[in-house]
């Protein structure tokens, strides 16, 4: 079953949300594709968010606030909906964002982010996890992780900024030979057009990322929001401060790390070096 088409637990605020949007938009004499004109979104987002399958970001909820004359009603109910529909437990409501973004920054300290794996680095990382999943398991999320990457070269692929640690890079996760095969895939990557791929160096006084990793992601509907995971968990963010914070620490990042030359040459150095 596709991810993004599992049945969520507790997703009966997020359904009522979605009813109260139908019933206000047939309220006003609209069609969806009307009111997907008035907001400037795309009738599937409408449709989605109508039928429980999405959840009304502040944002657009304040835009149908106004376009359907609901007195704040939408945002109200958003601001109050129960914290699970607002953040899923795990990842499938990001991975259905990520396949139509827009634009994706991404900043990673530990392991490279999934959309730069290799099949063999993918395995070292399932292999690493504890406690471990069976070879089934493994070969299912190896799968699941491949066909992501599919975005970054697709006719249009979105814009894509990574700022990885240089620890990332000079780690030998799988050994010597998932190693080398890692640094030229990045190299690779580094030239896909669309991508700025950019090292963190090691020794920095100063660290905009110290928090730990996250990703910020634009929708086609131009909404932002921002993903971020911990041990046993995950948050998809929507709350417009806390996307600002992450924002204005992105471009600190970017400032701190090597520049795409700066970072191309240290790959190519490090390849030299093998």
């Amino acid at each position: 079953m596709h991810p993004g088409k599992r049945k969520r637990k507790n997703a009966s605020a997020m359904k009522l949300v979605g009813k109260l949007v139908a019933v206000f938009r047939r309220a006003a004499g609209l069609t969806r594709t009307q009111l997907a004109d008035l907001v400037g979104h795309q009738v599937e987002t409408i449709a989605s968010i109508e039928q429980g399958r999405r959840a009304l970001l502040p944002d657009l909820a304040a835009k149908l606030d106004e376009r359907l004359d609901t007195k704040g009603a939408l945002k109200e109910a958003v601001a109050h909906m129960p914290e699970i529909d607002l953040i899923p437990a795990w990842a499938e409501e990001y991975l259905d964002l990520e396949r139509e973004a827009l634009a994706l920054s991404w900043y990673d300290n530990q392991v490279l982010p999934g959309l730069l794996q290799t099949k063999n680095y993918a395995r070292a990382v399932f292999d690493s996890r504890v406690p471990t999943f069976s070879r089934e398991e493994i070969d299912t999320h190896i799968g699941t992780r491949l066909k992501r990457q599919e975005i970054l070269r697709r006719e249009v692929p979105p814009t894509t900024s990574f700022v990885i640690s240089e620890a990332i890079v000079r780690d030998r996760l799988g050994g010597d030979e998932v190693y080398r095969e890692t640094l030229h895939h990045l190299r690779e990557c580094a030239d896909l057009p669309g991508i700025s791929l950019q090292v963190m160096p090691l020794g920095r006084t100063s660290h905009a990322g110290l928090d730990g990793p996250f990703i910020l992601l634009e929708t086609p509907d131009y909404q932002r929001v921002a993903y971020t995971e911990t041990q046993r968990g995950s948050q998809l963010i929507s709350n417009p401060d806390e996307i600002s914070i992450l924002a204005q620490r992105y471009a600190m990042l970017r400032t701190q790390a090597l520049n795409a030359d700066e970072t191309q040459s240290l790959l190519d150095r490090l390849l030299g070096e093998l």
